[in-house]
Parts: C-alpha cells; structure tokens; sequence
C-alpha cells in the first residue's frame, strides 16, 4: 500500500513539473512581439484592414473600362426584326423586299455574339468616390495602430499583474515564516511555563490563515499566467522574467504634444475629411458624364458564335441629369450635415484626449507620493512588529498584539507592492494616453 502511494505521489510530482515546465519564460519585450503578431484581435483588425484595401480597388473600377462579352439568341417572325436580322446575318436578297415576304416573313433564328467595352471619360463622382476609399484606408490604418497600442498596453497590465501576483506570493510566503516564527516562540513559551496555551493556539490559527492568503496568491497567480497566454494568442500559462518596462516619466508639455497627433485622433480628422467629401460627392451628382464605348457583333442563323455576318460600332455620349426629384439637394443637405456632426465629435474628442492625459500625469505623480507612504508604512510596520516581538518575549504583552502587528506588517507589505505595481501602471497608461507608449517603449 505504501509502494502505491508513494508511487502516485511520484507521478503527481513529475506531472506538476512538466506542465510548469512547459511554461514560456518571456520578457516584456518578447511577450509585447509574440502579442503583436499573434494577438486574435490584432490578427482580425489585420483582416478588416485587407478587406477596406480592396474598397480602394472598388472605387478605382469605376473609373477603368468594362468589358463585356454577351451571347444571345432569338426566334421570332416580328416584320421588323427580321428584316434587321437578315442585314446583320448578310443573307439578304432582292426575294426579301417582296410585299409577302415583308408581311409574313418565316421565322428566322439568330444567335448574336458580341463583344462591347464602355470607357468613362469625365465622371466626377468616381473620382471623389476613389478620394474617400483611399482616406478611409487611411483611417482605418490609423485605427489599426490605435489597436497595437491598446493591445500593448494590456499586455503591458496582464505582464505587470502577473509580477504582482508574485510578489503577493513571495509577501504570503513571509507571512507565513513569521507565523511559525510566532508559533515557535508562543511554544517555547509555554513548554517552559511562561506562557498560555491559548497564545499557542492563537499563534496556530495565525499560522493556517497565512496559508490561506497563501493558496488564494498561488491561484491569483496561475490564472494571471493564464491571462498573459491568452493575449499572446496561445491557451498555455506563461512565466515573465524579472525585467520590468522600463517607461520614462517626462514632462507634462511632452504627453500633451504628443496627444494632438494620437492615432485614433488623426483617424477621426481623416473621417471629417471624408465628410467633406461627402460634400463634394453629393454637388458632383449637378456634373455631367462623358465617356465613349463600341461593340463588336457577329449574328449567325445556325450556330452559337457563328460568323455569317459580323459589324462593329463606336459611340461617345454625354448623360446629363437635370431633374431627380430634388434628390440632389437633400444628399447634400446630408453630407454639410455629417460634416458639422464629425466636426463637433472631433472638437470633443481632442478636449477628452487632453483631459485623460491630465488625469493621467496625476495619477502618476499620486502613485509616487504613495510609494514613498507605503515604504514609511512598511519601516513602521516592521519596528512595530519588532517592539512588539520584544515585549512578548519579555512577557510585556499578549500574543494578541503580536498577531495585530504581524497582521499590520502584511498588509503594508501588500500595499508597498500595490502601490509599486499602481505607479508602473499609471505611467504606461500615460503613455497610452498620449499616445506614446510604442515609441516609449521604442518599438516603433
């Protein structure tokens, strides 16, 4: 039985192993590459990009020459259509211009081949149309650099939580050497007579609850390496290395410089150009169109694609609408509206981005004046703990205020890493908002 035993324990162990060792260790930087090429969001943005591209390659047909190739075939004994049939086929004759024959002509088959292209010489509307595909691309393009940012900037918080859950570890780890540390102490005490039981059990119970905080960091921990997978596009945990992103603070003058041209800024300024356009679009309707075409026809009686008779033709015209039922006026209306609309989104835009930035500088100038309380708090925490330590030994106080002092310490260690990782946070959220963060991080 004890074989048994010690053998399932072996396989457990040995299975735990592998599957931490199949854990990637990553720096940021290797992380911030995998996540940029890899990342499911930034792989279908890629693909919306493609698609808007083609948009241009739509909006240029329009302005190209279409081609066209047409079989047709008919039967019919209507007078008119077969004396024309009978030209086009060159099979008339003198017989055919008999009264009789003009009347009641025979049924007659044809099958028409024919070949006919179509040129657009002046059409302004396509030209405006290729306008506000291409800055739509570009807008887009914008966008999709937004989205590297934003996906940076998660992985960024996914990379630093898993940092921080690990240091919560390393915190409930000392939390619970110091209990045993009490424990130890609360024994001595008691096997030698100058302390209580109750103070060993206190110092038992201390002891559990530390291992409690213990298990709940170890799992916080595992499912953070599981985050950080997830945005790297892959369904495995992921282990981060010590190096932590090392972003410069710089003035307040440097993030609102660098705000005005943010990404998804000048993607909005290219989509009030394109209402603009809009305009323009809507007025090139009043225009004319100019183009030229021809045909190239073949007719047989007997077989598809016969060549009896063939002839060919050249055209250019001039379409001009002067009257759609006010349709004109209204689609321009329209698009002064859009433009007024975009306008005043943009205005608001620019004064939301400014106000995040400042928000922003704050918060990281808070996070610093938090560091350094939190550092305070940890040394006061710690002499505390010691007096305290002291005066229990001495038999000066009860195990009740060692355990409050313990329980003091942890939580100011806890909040010196919660505040180191809220200041790492707040200056890439800084950058983000200011729309620095890949040249901070000089991966532009």
């Amino acid at each position: 039985m004890v074989r048994h035993v010690c053998c399932i324990l072996l396989l457990t162990a040995l299975s735990v192993t592998g599957a931490y060792g199949a854990e990637k260790i990553l720096s940021l930087n290797e992380a911030l590459q995998i996540a940029l090429g890899n990342n499911y969001e930034i792989k279908a943005f890629q693909y919306s990009l493609s698609a808007q591209q083609e948009d241009v390659g739509i909006a240029r047909s329009f302005l190209l020459p279409k081609i066209l190739f047409e079989e047709r075939f008919m039967r019919t004994n209507n007078p008119p259509s077969v004396f024309a049939i009978e030209l086009d086929q060159e099979r008339f004759t003198a017989s055919d211009f008999a009264v009789s024959s003009l009347n009641n002509p025979t049924p007659i088959n044809d099958f028409q081949t024919t070949f006919s292209f179509e040129q657009p010489l002046f059409l302004p509307k396509a030209h405006v149309g290729l306008r506000i595909a291409k800055n739509e691309l570009s807008s887009k393009g914008e966008d999709f650099l937004r989205k590297r940012e934003e996906i940076t900037l998660r992985v960024i918080q996914a990379f630093l939580t898993v940092y921080t859950a690990k240091e919560y570890v390393t915190v409930a780890q000392k939390a619970i050497e110091d209990s045993r540390e009490h424990l130890r102490i609360a024994g001595l005490r008691y096997s030698s007579g100058l302390g209580l039981y109750s103070d060993t059990l206190r110092a038992s119970t201390a002891v559990a609850e530390a291992e409690q905080r213990l298990v709940s960091a170890d799992k916080n921990l595992k499912v953070a390496k599981k985050g950080l997978g997830l945005l790297l596009g892959t369904s495995e945990s992921v282990e981060i290395d010590d190096q932590l992103p090392e972003i410069p603070f710089m003035g307040n003058d440097y993030y609102i410089g660098a705000s005005l041209s943010r990404k998804d800024i000048r993607s909005l300024e290219l989509r009030h150009e394109n209402a603009k356009n809009g305009v323009r679009l809507a007025e090139s309707g009043y225009l004319p169109m100019v183009a030229m075409g021809g045909a190239y026809q073949m007719n047989d009686h007997r077989i598809p694609f016969g060549t009896e008779g063939d002839s060919w033709q050249l055209t250019a015209f001039l379409r001009w609408e002067l009257f759609d039922g006010a349709k004109r006026e209204h689609e321009r209306r329209k698009a002064e509206y859009k433009v007024a609309e975009t306008g005043e989104y943009l205005e608001g835009f620019k004064k939301a981005v400014a106000y995040k930035v400042y928000e922003a500088y704050l918060g990281v100038e808070e996070a610093q004046k938090n560091i350094e309380l939190s550092l305070t708090a940890v040394k006061s925490a710690e002499e505390g703990k010691r007096l305290v330590k002291r005066r229990y030994e001495s038999s000066l106080s009860p195990m009740v205020d060692l355990l409050d002092a313990q329980l003091s310490l942890d939580h100011t260690r806890a909040s010196l890493v919660d505040a180191e990782n809220q200041h790492r946070l707040a200056i890439t959220n800084l950058s983000y908002e200011s729309g620095t963060l890949l040249r901070d991080l000089k991966i532009e």
